[in-house]
């Protein structure tokens, strides 16, 4: 007897969730992808990103294989702490078209949370088509990743450019 894969929750409801996070969350297109900025009274031009969904492969991405029917990519960043207790090391930043190098995940799978196959070195990750169960499940991830998104935020001017420090 074959095994029936539970629907993916709609992108659009994902969008719609997030957006709902903060009243300072702003979605915008962004390299071809839907993502969500942190940029309270859209004082910046985007803003700190919290989170970008994809349905495409990139030139530089293709391996979570986006073009398959239904299938696309929640990613978003973790604290590094995070990302180290639930998967170890932070893997090495990959050469340009390349992945990072994670023995034991398929970057092609669907509903699982694993490190972002292009930016794990910066502590992303990524769910693709991930269901309402494993989305309800990503909660306190989101917002963790809302939570450093405030903190970047508040590094900046209200312009968004960074604030210069004594040293420069």
């Amino acid at each position: 007897m074959a095994t029936r894969r539970r629907q993916p929750i709609e992108p659009e409801e994902i969008l719609r969730d997030l957006l709902e996070l903060d009243p300072g969350l702003r979605l915008e297109r962004y390299w071809g992808e839907r993502a969500i900025f942190y940029n309270p009274g859209g004082a910046a031009p985007l803003g700190v990103i919290l989170a970008a969904i994809k349905d495409h492969d990139g030139p530089n991405d293709r391996s979570a294989h986006l073009a398959r029917a239904g299938v696309y990519r929640l990613a978003f960043g973790l604290a590094p702490e995070t990302f180290r207790r639930l998967f170890g090391a932070i893997p090495a930043r990959p050469a340009k078209g390349r992945v990072i190098a994670r023995a034991g995940y398929d970057p092609a799978r669907v509903d699982e949370l694993m490190p972002h196959p292009v930016y794990g070195w910066m502590s992303w990750v990524q769910v693709l088509a991930p269901t309402r169960p494993r989305y309800r499940s990503l909660g306190p991830l989101l917002a963790e990743s809302l939570e450093l998104a405030r903190a970047k935020w508040r590094t900046r001017t209200p312009t968004g450019h960074h604030v210069r420090d004594a040293a420069g």
